[in-house]
């Protein structure tokens, strides 16, 4: 019985630091890449060894938003009911992502709740200093990339943040 405890504490300190170590998991803020605006707070998680996101609050939308121009079904899609009728905020959008490298997840996908389209995921954590082409990062961002297939989508860079921040970007 103790080496089953023992096995059992283990695994889970374990787990616990595999997710503690793992870069992209925590709060960010995404940022339009086009206007270069907030859009949305957002908490990615993992559960299982897969990656998740969901939105915590939106920087332009009011709280209750739902998600009408969704299907409602997406295969996979983590929570149960009809999608064009959950809220905005609240939702997983993000899932299915899994490990690549230490910081880089694929293999998902992501839901744009404002226009109900689904693309392929990709996340790669870029630490401050670090470049990737010719883009320098000042401080921790995320990249997350929706790609409709063979490469072709769009990135955003998304800013580390706090649960509180990450929570609160409702409008006025």
């Amino acid at each position: 019985m103790r080496k089953i405890s023992a096995l059992v504490i283990g695994l889970t300190v374990a787990a616990v630091c595999f997710a503690q170590s793992e870069p992209v998991v925590g709060y960010w803020i995404s940022v339009d890449e086009n206007t270069n605006r907030v859009t949305a707070g957002w908490e990615i998680y993992m559960e299982n060894g897969v990656l998740f996101g969901r939105i915590l609050s939106l920087a332009d939308e009011p709280r209750g938003t739902i998600a009408s121009a969704c299907r409602e079904r997406y295969d996979g899609f983590p929570t149960a009911g009809r999608v064009n009728a959950m809220e905005v905020a609240g939702t997983t959008w993000i899932y299915g992502l899994r490990r690549q490298n230490n910081g880089e997840w694929r293999g998902g996908k992501v839901i744009n709740p404002a226009d109900g389209n689904i693309y392929n995921c990709r996340i790669i954590f870029r630490p401050a200093g670090s470049r990737a082409g010719s883009r320098t990062f000042q401080t921790d961002t995320l990249e997350m990339r929706g790609e409709i297939a063979f490469g072709i989508g769009r990135s955003q860079y998304w800013n580390r943040t706090d649960r509180q921040t990450a929570s609160g970007l409702w409008p006025n």
